[in-house]
């Protein structure tokens, strides 16, 4: 499911699953950030030299920006298909880890890490 799908049954103790859509959704130029759903598609990003999330410390994140990102995708280029399902897998195992460290109270872990997924995008 989408991320929020994801957190909500990590919060009623799912802990094992598994789910393509990070890497399918990243393959068709949407990406999961911080900030919620990015369509690196869209031209505003075509001379967007900004890193693709700010608040991700992956791969993709660290040393590509959203104009190269898009550049590949249009290109149909395996590396951009490569980079933005880091991303992505990057980011929905951040969320995760978010749940787990916010402590005991599961009501205001799973409000904190859903605030943090807000669509600003």
């Amino acid at each position: 499911g989408n991320p929020i799908d994801l957190i909500e049954a990590a919060m009623r103790g799912i802990d094992m699953y598994d789910c393509v859509l990070p890497t399918r959704v990243a393959r068709h130029g949407a990406l999961m950030t911080h900030h919620g759903r990015m369509n690196i598609n869209n031209e505003k990003y075509k001379y967007d030299f900004t890193p693709i999330d700010d608040q991700c410390d992956c791969y993709a994140c660290k040393n590509y920006t959203r104009a190269y990102i898009r550049h590949l995708h249009k290109e149909d280029e395996i590396f951009g298909k490569s980079l933005m399902s880091i991303l992505s897998l990057g980011i929905k195992q951040n969320s995760e880890f978010e749940i787990i460290c916010e402590g005991e109270d599961e009501e205001e872990a799973l409000k904190a890490v859903l605030a943090s997924l807000s669509p600003d995008l």
